[in-house]
């Protein structure tokens, strides 16, 4: 398994949110580097995001959550989110976006 993993539920539906591109990416002297990206499975997860191993840094994932609404008809205030975290240690990291039209939240899971 990947040391980065996402869920992203649907909260406005109570679904998963399936086939939202997400990119890992690195902050580095010049900006910001991709490292990695996927595409959440039927179950809105997307469990090998990127090297088993990451330098300690600054990490954020970038959710394109527009193209997600559009296919589903709905308008959306975000459609893009951006969640920056910073990587201390080998430790297994999972960040889970609660997502809907008009807002969402995240927070490190297990």
């Amino acid at each position: 398994m990947s040391q980065i993993t996402t869920h992203v539920l649907d909260a406005g539906l109570g679904i998963p949110a399936v086939d939202i591109d997400i990119v890992l990416e690195r902050r580095s002297e010049t900006g910001w580097v991709a490292v990695a990206s996927g595409t959440t499975d039927s179950d809105g997860r997307i469990g090998d995001l990127g090297p088993t191993s990451l330098d300690d840094g600054d990490y954020r994932l970038v959710f394109e959550t527009g193209p997600y609404f559009t296919r589903s008809g709905r308008e959306t205030f975000y459609p893009e989110i951006t969640v920056a975290f910073r990587v201390t240690s080998s430790d297994h990291y999972h960040v889970p976006i609660l997502l809907s039209p008009f807002a969402y939240s995240t927070y490190r899971g297990s």
